[in-house]
C-alpha cells in the first residue's frame, strides 16, 4: 500500500510552486513517500498595497503558519526573506536547503548594464533596500536614474521592461533561476553595489515543532553553511528592530584560503531610499558552528551599525 502523502504549503505564485516543487521532489527522495503540493492564498498575494505600506513582515507567511497549526498541512515552504526574524515556538524551521544565488540581478530593454543606461532611466523596484542603495550608487558615480515603485510577479515586473513603461526592473537571481527565466539577465548587481535581503536566494522548510518524525527526515535537506549565513543576516535585521520591508541588505559569506574555509564575513548596509545616506559596515569571525555564535555575529555588526547613526534610516521599526 502506498503510504499518504505528506501536504506541502506554498503560496500560488509561479516562483513560490516552483520552488515548493523543488523541496517535495527533494523530501520525496528522502521520505519515500509522495508530497501534494497544497496552494494557499496569502495576504501579501491578494493585497494591492506596496509592501511598505501593509507592512511587509509576514504578508506572505502568515496564512501559511495558520494551515500547519491547524494541521490542513504538514510543512510549509518559505522564501526565507520573507519569514519574521521571531520564530513562533510551536513551529521550527526543520530545513534550509542550499542557498541559490543571493544577488540581485537587472532586466533591462536592449540588454543595458547599469553603467550604460541613459540619463533619467527609469528603474522599477518595490524594495526600499533596493532603492537606497542603487541611488547611492547612482549619486556616486555621477548618474541620473529614477527608482520607480512597483510590485507584481515576475512575469509582470518584466513585462514593465518589453512593454516600455520601464528602462529596467530589479530582480533576485534566485527567483528568476527557480522559474526558468534566468536568460532574462541583463546585468547581474555585485553585493558591493548592492547587497541583498537578509536570506535572499534561502529557503526556509517549517513544520510544527511536535512533528518530530518529519522534522527528522526534513534535516537531511539542511545546509549547515546557508544555515549559519542566513541566521547571522537575520539576526542583524532582528537587532535593528527592522522589518523585512526596511531598507535592510545583509550578506554572510565564507572566506575561504584555497579549499580551507576560514572565516564567515558579514556585511549589512542601511540607507535612506534616496540614497543620500548609507551606513555600511562589516564584521569578519571565525564560521559559527552554533546558532548562538551566527547570532551573536549579527547583533555585533547591528550595534555597530546603531552607533553609525542606522537606526534614523529605517522607515518601519518592527514591533
Amino acid at each position: 500500500m502506498t503510504e499518504k502523502a505528506l501536504r506541502l504549503g506554498t503560496r500560488r505564485s509561479k516562483l513560490a510552486m516552483a520552488q515548493s516543487g523543488q523541496v517535495a521532489d527533494a523530501v520525496s527522495q528522502v521520505t519515500g513517500r509522495p508530497v501534494e503540493l497544497v496552494e494557499i492564498t496569502t495576504y501579501g498575494d491578494v493585497s494591492r498595497e506596496h509592501l511598505a505600506q501593509i507592512g511587509g513582515t509576514g504578508v506572505f507567511v502568515a496564512a501559511l503558519r495558520e494551515a500547519l497549526a491547524r494541521g490542513e498541512v504538514d510543512f510549509a515552504v518559505h522564501s526565507l526573506k520573507d519569514l519574521p526574524t521571531t520564530q513562533p515556538d510551536e513551529l521550527v524551521v526543520a530545513a534550509i536547503p542550499v542557498r541559490e544565488d543571493p544577488r540581485d540581478v537587472l532586466v533591462t530593454r536592449d540588454a543595458l548594464k547599469l553603467t550604460d543606461l541613459p540619463r533619467g532611466a527609469r528603474i522599477g523596484t518595490g524594495s526600499p533596500r533596493r532603492m537606497a542603495q542603487l541611488n547611492a550608487y547612482a549619486r556616486s558615480h555621477g548618474m541620473d536614474i529614477e527608482t520607480v515603485p512597483i510590485r507584481g510577479n515576475v512575469d509582470t515586473r518584466i513585462g514593465y521592461v518589453h512593454q516600455g513603461d520601464l528602462d529596467a526592473v530589479v530582480l533576485a537571481a534566485a527567483g528568476l533561476n527557480r522559474v526558468g527565466r534566468s536568460d532574462e539577465v541583463t546585468d547581474f548587481l555585485s553585493v558591493d553595489t548592492v547587497l541583498p535581503a537578509p536570506g535572499q536566494g534561502a529557503l526556509a522548510v517549517e513544520t510544527t515543532a511536535d512533528n518530530a518524525d518529519l522534522i527528522a527526515a526534513l534535516a537531511e535537506l539542511d545546509d549547515p553553511f546557508t544555515r549559519a549565513a542566513v541566521t547571522a543576516e537575520r539576526s542583524l535585521l532582528a537587532a535593528l528592530e527592522a522589518g523585512c520591508s526596511a531598507p535592510v541588505g545583509a550578506l554572510a559569506d565564507l572566506l575561504t584560503d584555497g579549499q580551507t574555509v576560514k572565516e564567515m564575513r558579514l556585511r549589512g548596509v542601511v540607507g535612506s531610499t534616496d540614497g543620500a545616506t548609507l551606513v555600511q559596515l562589516s564584521t569578519t569571525g571565525p564560521v559559527p558552528e552554533t546558532h548562538e555564535a551566527a547570532m551573536a555575529l549579527g547583533r555585533e555588526l547591528a550595534t555597530e551599525m546603531l552607533a553609525q547613526g542606522a537606526a534614523g534610516l529605517m522607515g518601519e521599526r518592527a514591533h
